[in-house]
């Protein structure tokens, strides 16, 4: 990742964090190398992370990031106080989606949160361009499959789930999403 990369995904965190309560039992989809859990700190309670790219399981003192793909890769008990996803939901492939949104209402606890950032469609053809100047390098914009942002209401949508909070950021390059479980 270059500095740059660095700087929107440090961005997008402080964004998701307002929302995952303190002490909080927390899967973090598209983990990397456990970045969202170290931001968290003594906040954190227990942290399960997945992460596609990873090698080898990543282990700390409250938190595990596994290889693989969620939702295959998944903690095995559920009640969990939050599932975050920052900058991931775009890469998932449509027909994929269910089962993702399924399992998320399956781990969470009742009022536990889905907590989402996702780009607006501009930013395709902006990160296309920082990826030529080699400013940043780690956004996969292959995978994006057409995403919209107004895709997260469906996805995650009544009964299983309620939304709380949306709001852009980044002058409204970013959205996020915080939804709670029914």
């Amino acid at each position: 990742m270059t500095g740059l990369d660095r700087f929107i995904q440090r961005w997008r965190m402080r964004q998701a964090l307002r929302f995952v309560p303190d002490n909080a039992r927390l899967i973090d989809i598209g983990a990397h190398e456990g970045e969202l859990f170290q931001a968290l700190g003594a906040r954190l309670g227990r942290g399960f992370g997945v992460e596609p790219l990873a090698r080898s399981e990543l282990k700390a003192d409250r938190y595990l990031v596994a290889p693989g793909f969620f939702p295959a890769v998944r903690p095995a008990e559920g009640s969990w106080d939050a599932v975050t996803m920052l900058a991931v939901l775009e890469h998932i492939p449509i027909k994929e989606q269910p089962a993702l949104a399924a399992a998320c209402r399956e781990l969470l606890r009742p009022g536990g949160r889905v907590i989402i950032t996702v780009p607006a469609k501009a930013v395709d053809h902006i990160l296309a361009g920082l990826r030529f100047l080699r400013l940043i390098d780690g956004m996969s914009l292959e995978e994006h499959y057409g995403f919209e942002p107004e895709d997260t209401l469906r996805i995650f949508a009544a009964p299983d789930f309620r939304l709380v909070y949306r709001a852009r950021f980044q002058c409204g390059l970013n959205h996020l999403f915080v939804f709670e479980r029914v």
